[in-house]
């Protein structure tokens, strides 16, 4: 396992939300290691990944933000010069099954997946065969860390 959980967080649609958030967090010694903020339709959505979503979680509803899902992830290298990766894994993970909820990348450049709970071990064994594709299994593109 890679220790790293995504961090799930309904924001209201208003100036202001973000910053709080990150203030939040950056004040209970949370690092911010990935993720992003979406808005459609008045709602806000954000995901990043943390390696204490424990803590982040904690920080968020004592502060009043949320409410808050903290999720495993499953972290894969693509090459990012190779045309048509994330469709290849977005097609192994759905043959195997996995309804992936979310999908971002990370500041070390991996795929971040958050798969519905019911789906982590296929996600996880899914990406196992991913990161074998190329019979590497180092930390070389297109092989990557399928601990989640």
């Amino acid at each position: 396992m890679n220790g790293l959980r995504d961090v799930e967080v309904l924001l209201e649609d208003r100036p202001g939300a973000l910053a709080e958030l990150g203030e939040v967090l950056g004040a209970a010694g949370v690092s911010l290691e990935g993720g992003g903020v979406f808005s459609h339709a008045g709602a806000a959505v954000a995901h990043f990944l943390v390696a204490d979503g424990d803590r982040a979680q904690a920080a968020l509803q004592r502060a009043g933000i949320g409410p808050v899902t903290v999720s495993d992830v499953v972290l894969l290298r693509l090459d990012q010069g190779t045309p048509g990766q994330l469709g290849q894994v977005a097609r192994l993970m759905a043959d195997a099954g996995v309804d992936l909820r979310v999908q971002y990348s990370d500041h070390d450049h991996r795929l971040v997946l958050v798969a519905h709970p019911e789906h982590g071990a296929a996600c996880a064994a899914a990406a196992a065969r991913w990161t074998g594709h190329d019979a590497g299994g180092s930390d070389e593109p297109g092989t990557g860390d399928a601990g989640g």
